[in-house]
């Protein structure tokens, strides 16, 4: 059973809910804890890296894109308590998100002759691009990144990001854990989870859109002695779909501690 959901996305970033519809969502789900992990931006209403609002415990959390050189990585810091240093990378992360928003939308509305009900913003992401395309067009919202805004498609503009070491040491500086995000998506997965060795932790639970083999996970925890982590990088109101048991959860909890 799933008590806490450390992956979950709100509108900060590309999510859908607030930090005050957070815990209805979670009490709907069974959920007793979640960690807040916008892409690229600190919550600047949270006062602690762990609080509780109405009932549910909160971890001030973060997810940061890196280069790997081999690979992008997506990095997570849990127990957050921002830094000068972390929030300035920040900042520079979000001017280029605005400007490579706006060069994604120039090229679909160039590409398809039709007007995007989307501008730039600070926060932008490809999902919400994604949603406006779905919106005036013929295309479904995976149907937009599948031949439009993914990697690698006509209209994919990359974003300017830290390297992994820079972003680590970022990261360590804030943040009580760091691990890697869902390291069964990237193309070189034994690579990914080589970098562990650098971490504190790594996602062990996540909800995989195929069927995984997670021995090469569960072998990394053993070989780096990492945190297991886990959550179902909720973009919506569905939480709890992936994450910690309450066993686990009492164990990261302590290491939070």
């Amino acid at each position: 059973m799933v008590v806490a959901d450390l992956h979950v996305h709100t509108t900060r970033s590309d999510g859908s809910l607030t930090l005050e519809t957070l815990p209805d969502a979670a009490a709907a789900a069974g959920v007793s804890a979640v960690a807040v992990t916008d892409h690229d931006r600190v919550q600047p209403t949270l006062d602690g890296p762990v609080t509780t609002r109405d009932g549910l415990t909160i971890v001030h959390g973060i997810e940061l894109r890196v280069d790997a050189g081999e690979q992008r990585l997506d990095l997570l810091g849990y127990g957050l308590t921002p830094t000068d240093a972390l929030v300035a990378e920040c900042e520079r992360i979000q001017r280029n998100r605005r400007e490579r928003g706006r060069a994604i939308i120039d090229c679909v509305e160039d590409r398809l002759d039709r007007s995007l009900p989307v501008e730039p913003r600070v926060g932008l992401g490809r999902p919400h691009i994604a949603r406006a395309i779905a919106e005036v067009t013929e295309y479904s919202f995976q149907g937009a990144f599948d031949d439009l805004i993914g990697d690698d498609c006509p209209c994919y503009v990359p974003r300017e990001v830290p390297d992994f070491e820079r972003a680590r040491e970022l990261l360590a500086d804030a943040c009580g854990l760091v691990g890697l995000a869902h390291p069964l998506r990237y193309r070189d997965t034994d690579a990914a989870l080589a970098r562990c060795g650098a971490l504190d932790a790594v996602e062990r639970w996540y909800p995989y859109d195929r069927p995984v083999d997670t021995d090469p996970v569960e072998a990394a925890i053993e070989r780096y002695d990492l945190v297991p982590t886990g959550g179902s990088d909720a973009h919506d109101d569905r939480l709890g779909v992936a994450g910690l048991d309450g066993e686990s959860w009492t164990r990261l909890r302590e290491t939070l501690s």
